[in-house]
């Protein structure tokens, strides 16, 4: 991996109006790596990768793709870009085949270099024997695929991917993993937005949690886990009736670590390694053992509200 950065963010605002939805944020990503955008709901991420992709103005700061300033040079930015957004833009009328030659007509391809990329693609998500299909004939995971392998009818330098496998089955989800994988090895720079903390576990080299549009944290999931909340995570299964009284014990028990209500569990960080599973009350409650994961880190961060938007 280059350690040049393909896209420098530096200063980067996002105004609609009275409300900031970017509030100065930087970042660099490099060639060849996924990078993360996590965060709740309107939190500014789609609006950070909608400025990368030009098709949203920035209001302040600076935000370059390989050193060409969005702002001036859209053109040849989008040239380098592929994108595959929330919704889903197949063209109805069209079948398989037409839905990717058609987009092939926007960076100027010929008839042959546009079949020859769109049957790659094609042969790539395992939709062939699909060519003559109509989009509505699809299911969501076939749809899902063939919106990547339009976005890399222009051979991109950059796949943007917001919420790529929302609504997927997992062996749908595993799939697209499988070959955004694939095409990362291949040098291909990813942007990803996604609400799976798995899928980000999974894919991402590294990233950022953004909120209210500022970034909270950046690396790479391991070292996020490590840094905030640890190795192990408790996890006690608890009644509403009971979960105070469980909470009160925890808190006097002298564990050192941090304690979080969530749902119908009481969750234990420890410290330091401080704490055992006969440490606990396994007479009372169901107690696992397990390790801690990005959804740990997110909630840690973000709080457990449901943010709507």
């Amino acid at each position: 991996m280059q350690h040049s950065p393909v896209i420098r963010a530096e200063n980067l605002f996002k105004r609609y109006n009275d409300f900031t939805a970017v509030n100065g944020i930087d970042f660099q990503i490099h060639r060849g790596e996924c990078f993360g955008f996590l965060g709740p709901n309107g939190a500014g991420k789609t609006s950070t990768m909608r400025m990368i992709s030009c098709v949203s103005p920035v209001s302040s700061g600076t935000l370059s793709v390989f050193d060409m300033d969005v702002r001036r040079r859209q053109r040849d930015v989008k040239k380098l870009l592929g994108v595959v957004s929330q919704a889903d833009s197949l063209d109805p009328d069209l079948n398989v085949m037409q839905n990717l030659l058609s987009y092939g007509r926007f960076f100027n391809l010929s008839s042959d270099i546009a079949r020859e990329r769109a049957l790659e693609g094609l042969e790539l998500f395992q939709l062939a024997d699909r060519t003559s299909a109509m989009p509505d004939h699809l299911s969501g995971g076939m749809r899902r695929r063939l919106l990547i392998a339009r976005a890399l009818m222009n051979e991109p330098s950059i796949l943007v991917l917001d919420e790529p496998t929302t609504g997927l089955d997992p062996q749908a989800r595993l799939l697209v993993w499988d070959k955004l994988n694939l095409l990362k090895s291949r040098g291909i720079t990813m942007l990803l937005t996604t609400h799976y903390m798995d899928e980000a576990a999974h894919l991402c080299d590294r990233l950022v949690v953004i909120d209210q549009g500022e970034i909270l944290i950046e690396g790479t999931p391991a070292k996020m886990i490590q840094s905030l909340v640890g190795d192990i995570v408790f996890e006690l299964k608890v009644s509403h009736s009971d979960k105070a009284d469980l909470i009160d014990w925890l808190n006097g028990s002298g564990i050192e670590g941090h304690i979080e209500d969530r749902a119908d569990s009481v969750l234990v960080y420890p410290r330091n390694g401080s704490l055992s599973m006969e440490d606990l009350p396994l007479d009372n409650y169901q107690v696992t053992r397990r390790p801690g994961n990005l959804e740990d880190v997110f909630l840690r961060l973000t709080g457990r509200g449901l943010r709507e938007g």
